[in-house]
């Protein structure tokens, strides 16, 4: 059985040096201290950090967020050193300029079709859910990532958190579309054949392989992620596949009211004091776990080929990974200092294991 390495990391504003046409942050400019010789040190520190994750061997999958450019991502990837990795990439309209993005190895996944980005208008677009749909080399199954980077908490946990409930609904919708069928795609189905046929249609769908990862700048607790995107650690709704209702096909009402129901595989992570994968000083709590992974029904039961590695006790191979090189003496994050052109990021990276559990 093989097995697939995934990580997600905030980069924390890894900036071009050229002024963007689109980005309102002029603060990451060469006047500012912002240069090509910065952004050198800054790449060389995080690729190095990259190769580190997984035991040395670097992830086969690696979303990543606060990245202003293609340019910059390629940049980035050159200097893993990595020649099998490409870029799924599509410049967002944020108000920062800066993008969530998807990197892969092309040795164990082909891309599906272009990625799509999804984007939810405040009085300002927010920064792109970014939909990426590829296939194991090994089985040929389909897995469809999602990358998140969610309206920052800078002006206040509760003051933005309406911000992040939007978003969160719309996240929900997406998740719901990915699983189910519309309308017409119903009612053709259930006029084409047998209802057993066409049950095994829909549940096909409904057990799609879908992982969610990124930056939610909410905890697995709070509202947004818990309840609006119904992401939990319990499992009693993801095991709930598409039935017959009387001997017969559900009506459309009752199957498009079904919900979609996610496992946040970053529970177990908040059982540890003082652990996190952001720090911020003036909380109660200074280390946040707001970067998370989370998995279709399909992905937790393994039901399409691809399972989410989990101990014997249930516990999640999903992880906090903090390399001794970017962990300060307090267990924080070393973040990048642009005067001293030292430090990584403001985030620790986050890291889990998929086994594919059906092999060609």
């Amino acid at each position: 059985m093989s097995e697939l390495k995934i990580a997600f990391w905030n980069l924390q504003n890894l900036f071009d040096v050229t002024v963007s046409k689109i980005a309102a942050d002029l603060d990451f400019t060469p006047a500012n201290g912002w240069d090509e010789q910065a952004l050198s040190s800054k790449i060389t520190a995080l690729a190095k950090v990259i190769r580190s994750l997984h035991e040395g061997n670097g992830p086969d999958l690696l979303g990543i967020c606060e990245i202003e450019n293609e340019g910059v991502a390629e940049k980035l990837i050159a200097a893993t050193g990595r020649c099998d990795y490409s870029l799924a990439h599509i410049d967002s309209p944020d108000i920062r300029g800066i993008d969530t993005s998807l990197i892969y190895s092309t040795e164990k996944f082909e891309l599906i079709e272009p990625p799509n980005e999804h984007l939810v208008h405040l009085r300002f677009p927010t920064r792109d859910i970014f939909e990426v749909r590829l296939r194991v080399r090994a089985n040929g199954e389909e897995l469809i990532v999602l990358v998140n980077h969610w309206p920052s908490r800078s002006r206040g946990r509760y003051e933005t958190e309406a911000y992040r409930l939007t978003v969160a609904s719309h996240v929900g919708r997406i998740v719901d579309g990915l699983l189910k069928y519309g309308r017409p795609e119903y009612f053709d189905l259930v006029d084409s054949g047998e209802a057993a046929d066409v049950l095994e249609v829909l549940n096909q769908r409904w057990n799609r392989n879908v992982l969610l990862m990124g930056d939610f700048n909410d905890e697995p607790f709070d509202r947004s992620v818990l309840e609006f995107l119904r992401a939990s650690k319990g499992i009693d709704h993801l095991e709930e596949p598409i039935k017959l209702s009387r001997g017969g096909l559900p009506s459309y009402k009752s199957y498009s009211g079904k919900r979609a129901s996610l496992f946040n595989c970053m529970w177990s992570q908040l059982a540890r004091p003082d652990h996190g994968t952001h720090y911020f000083s003036r909380g109660t709590n200074t280390m946040n776990t707001l970067d998370q992974f989370m998995v279709s029904r399909a992905l937790y039961f393994g039901l399409q080929g691809l399972q989410l590695r989990r101990d014997e006790d249930g516990t999640p191979a999903a992880w906090i990974s903090k390399p001794d090189v970017m962990t300060t003496r307090k267990g924080r994050p070393r973040a990048f200092d642009r005067k001293t052109r030292n430090g990584y990021s403001d985030h620790f990276p986050i890291e889990m294991l998929v086994d594919v559990v059906s092999e060609m």
